[in-house]
């Protein structure tokens, strides 16, 4: 069973690591690679090793995401109260698609409405906003989300992909337990500012993409061998070219201290963020119980301070070639 850890001071306690559930349902392969029964299977296992830290949004699917989960849930007996349910508002939708991004009270509140609604529970264990909207004060943003905190029907509350400044406005209205944003051996745009700041305010850190979109693993592939819709074929520049050579060089640090330590490599890429604090609790996504199982193992994995420094420096962002993300997607990040 995994450990616990707590994010921010205000009382969540999770798993020591999550499951990020987005891959079911979107981003990653295609339709037909999808399987609802394994994806539930998957959610079911990983309740029952204790990863208990269950990550969705309304925008997977958009939608969809949430009503898996919401049914998971609902056929495992006793799970809702064993599990704690992050999720995130954020955009307009039109025609099915996300249409950019919206913090206005009144949709934080039919958001939030929705999600509840799709995940078949009376309460959203730990509500982010997904993007900072520019057009929305922050003030009244956090407003609106501590008003649903003082109703019951959030708990606690995060931002997601928040830069300095709104990190602030935000615990300065009400206490925000969680950032969830990148952060891994592959990204780490985070340490300079942003990790120091969380910990001035006590605000706990939920990396996403931990294994690097398969840098870390071993089982990247070049951006053209993705098929149509995937988001490494057109929003990652790192897939492309010459920077995938390159920084298939900068990761073989990670598998060779793997097979030294008789790991798996994605074991190593989790175990190196575990030891950058107890206040960092990773959610690696997964469709497959085999996957969730070798991520879950990672809590047990050592790490000593000269392979930590290791890691450091042959990931080093200087060796990591390429922007994390194509312009489009990157002009929504606010920093």
């Amino acid at each position: 069973m995994l450990k616990t850890r707590k994010l921010g001071t205000q009382g969540l306690e999770v798993s020591s690591l999550g499951l990020g559930l987005m891959g079911m349902s979107q981003s990653y392969g295609t339709a037909e690679e999808r399987d609802e029964r394994e994806s539930i299977a998957t959610i079911h296992r990983a309740v029952g090793l204790g990863c208990t830290f269950l990550d969705t949004a309304e925008v997977y699917g958009p939608y969809a995401n949430e009503e898996l989960l919401g049914r998971a849930l609902k056929q495992l007996k006793g799970a809702r109260e064993r599990v704690t349910i992050a999720t995130k508002f954020g955009f307009n939708f039109v025609n099915g698609a996300s249409s950019g991004v919206n913090s206005q009270p009144a949709h934080i509140r039919a958001a939030v409405e929705g999600s509840l609604a799709r995940l078949q529970t009376d309460r959203i264990d730990l509500l982010y906003q997904h993007r900072v909207d520019p057009n929305v004060p922050m003030e009244d943003v956090v407003g609106t989300m501590a008003d649903l905190v003082r109703e019951g029907k959030v708990r606690y509350l995060g931002l997601s992909e928040a830069g300095e400044q709104n990190i602030r406005r935000a615990h300065a209205v009400h206490p925000i337990s969680a950032l969830q944003s990148e952060y891994s051996l592959w990204e780490r745009n985070l340490e300079p500012r942003i990790i120091p700041l969380l910990r001035e305010l006590h605000i706990g850190l939920v990396p996403f993409s931990p294994l690097g979109r398969g840098f870390l693993t071993g089982t990247a592939k070049r951006a053209e061998e993705y098929s149509e819709g995937d988001f490494r074929r057109t929003n990652d520049p790192r897939y492309q070219g010459a920077n995938f050579d390159a920084n298939m060089r900068a990761a073989s640090a990670v598998h060779d201290l793997a097979a030294r330590k008789k790991v798996t490599s994605g074991q190593v890429a989790l175990a190196w963020l575990l030891h950058k604090g107890d206040d960092i609790v990773p959610i690696p996504g997964t469709k497959r119980r085999k996957y969730l199982e070798e991520n879950v193992a990672a809590d047990d994995v050592h790490l000593s301070r000269d392979e930590m420094a290791a890691l450091d420096a042959a990931l080093a962002p200087e060796n990591v070639v390429g922007n994390r993300y194509s312009p489009k997607v990157a002009a929504m990040i606010d920093r």
